[in-house]
């Protein structure tokens, strides 16, 4: 699929024709040819390992293309570096900000820009924010906005470097529905200025609320490019993925079993040792999935860790079926049958220098079946490796490749392979698919609710509502360190969710333990 008569490098904002990218074994970029046009947002659709990351990087001068030819506004353009791009109008807005937290918002637009000259820089903020909707105090210490507003702070940063081409990279993955919306504003302000925008998204529904056209790529190669007016999601997805994909859904009833974890009036500290969660107090049963939403930031970290023995428990109590789990370290936990699913899997949930089957079994290294009389069974770990990779599709040469080489997906299905095997009771999922293509999305979904229909007990934390509501049986939103009420998933609805989120549904009330009485 093409469009017509779009291959005039002059008329466009920016034209990529024959880019081609190869890293040692693999072909990231092969033969792509794009162009967005002044006036308009493309989207930029693909897989994890598609090639988009790679594309957009030789775009904005971090990476530098084997072949092919860049045009910026018809003029053929070398981009060695991000300041290239800079002084070319092109402008990205990284998933991962780029925030120096300690110090202001103007200091940090004037880091990025080398300003010197503060008083101007406020006059261009003013005049910024009341042209785009993007107001912003400029004192205001960025680790303490919450991120819709700091994102707010990354695209001032390019305005101000006068980017009239943005590329924006996941910009929804942690903002709330009402934060969303405040950022498709300044979007279609931004396009009739006459800017161009590269918007790179998984989420079907944003493509089709804000993209003229579409571009996807599968493979490192161009599948397909087609207006926005004439691609409906089961085509997009086809071109994505080569298949049809339905999406799935938690439809059945929770078993509503007995309680396997129960908090009783928890109390945590965060990082700078004050007290975050006071009187926190919840229960989930056997064959049910509770879905916790909210924006990052508002205490599921601290939540998450105390829920697996990696932090303190300061006040409350906290029980695993019968037994009283204060005090317990990850060890304990682990060996209660806790399986836990971190939100950065590079960080917290690989050892990236690993192979795969040395990350597969990290929970188990000193036990049957991979240790024997004390030493390592290798024929064992090889075995469960190979079982592990088919049994979760994961794409990887053999099992001895280090974990660093596989695309985030597969990294993810490492880390969801090894917490769900070897009689799990208690799962904590957090962030499960952030980052991953529809795809891996898919396979995690179906895997977290077989896990469910199996007898275990699931926290799912995420900042995506679409994945909340797909898959949890009862909803709650945490909210500066609180948790609402539980609703039935059939009882809520988005906006209730996202004002809650935003703490203009009410402050978020206590839960109720409901729980047998338990023992040390």
């Amino acid at each position: 699929m093409s469009i017509p008569d779009r291959r005039d490098e002059t008329k466009a904002a920016v034209a990529l024709r024959g880019i081609t990218k190869l890293f040692p074994g693999t072909i990231a970029n092969a033969d792509i040819n794009l162009e967005v046009m002044p006036g308009e947002v493309l989207a930029l659709l693909g897989e994890n390992g598609a090639g988009k990351s790679t594309l957009m990087k030789i775009l904005y001068g971090i990476y530098q293309p084997d072949q092919g030819d860049i045009f910026v506004n018809g003029r053929k353009e070398r981009i060695r570096s991000p300041q290239d791009a800079h002084r070319l109008g092109i402008g990205m807005i990284h998933q991962h900000f780029s925030l120096v937290p300690v110090h202001s918002v103007l200091e940090n637009i004037m880091l990025s820009c080398g300003c010197s000259d503060a008083r101007k820089m406020r006059q261009q903020l003013k005049n910024l924010g009341e042209r785009y909707g993007l107001e912003a105090d400029p004192d205001a210490i960025v680790e303490r906005l919450p991120v819709g507003m700091q994102q707010r702070v990354e695209i001032l940063k390019a305005l101000c470097q006068n980017a009239r081409i943005l590329i924006m990279d996941e910009p929804t993955a942690v903002l709330t529905p009402q934060e969303t919306e405040k950022l498709f504003v300044f979007v279609r302000e931004f396009k009739s200025q006459g800017h161009a925008i590269i918007f790179i998204s998984h989420k079907m529904d944003e493509v089709q609320a804000l993209a003229d056209t579409v571009t996807v790529l599968r493979g490192g190669r161009v599948a397909g490019s087609l207006p926005t007016a004439g691609a409906d999601e089961a085509t997009l997805i086809r071109l994505m993925m080569g298949y049809e994909l339905h999406q799935v859904r938690n439809t059945s009833v929770a078993a509503g079993g007995q309680v396997l974890l129960a908090a009783e009036r928890l109390g945590v500290d965060n990082d700078k040792g004050a007290r975050f969660l006071h009187d926190l107090s919840f229960a989930v049963r056997a064959g049910e999935i509770l879905g916790i939403a909210g924006v990052s930031g508002n205490g599921q970290d601290e939540l998450a860790e105390a829920l697996v023995g990696l932090r303190p428990i300061r006040e409350g109590r906290l029980f695993l079926g019968d037994a009283i789990m204060n005090g317990r370290n990850a060890r304990d936990f682990i060996d209660a049958g806790v399986g836990y699913i971190p939100a950065d899997r590079q960080r917290e949930g690989l050892v990236l220098d690993m192979s795969v089957e040395e990350n597969l079994m990290l929970k188990a290294s000193d036990r049957p079946p991979f240790c024997r009389g004390g030493r390592l069974d290798v024929k064992a770990v090889a075995g469960v490796a190979r079982e592990a990779v088919a049994s979760y599709s994961i794409r990887t040469p053999d099992t001895s490749t280090r974990a660093k080489n596989l695309s985030g997906g597969n990294q993810q299905k490492i880390v969801v392979a090894r917490e769900m095997n070897g009689g799990i009771r208690f799962l904590l999922a957090c962030q499960p698919t952030r980052g991953l293509d529809l795809g891996s999305i898919d396979y995690v979904h179906r895997a977290l609710l077989r896990q469910r229909d199996s007898g275990a007990a699931i926290v799912l934390i995420s900042t995506e509502l679409s994945e909340i509501f797909a898959l949890s049986d009862r909803i709650s939103v945490m909210f500066r360190g609180a948790l609402s009420d539980p609703m039935p998933r059939s009882e809520a609805s988005l906006e209730r969710v996202g004002s809650l989120m935003t703490g203009s549904g009410g402050e978020p009330r206590v839960m109720p333990a409901d729980r047998p009485e338990a023992t040390a």
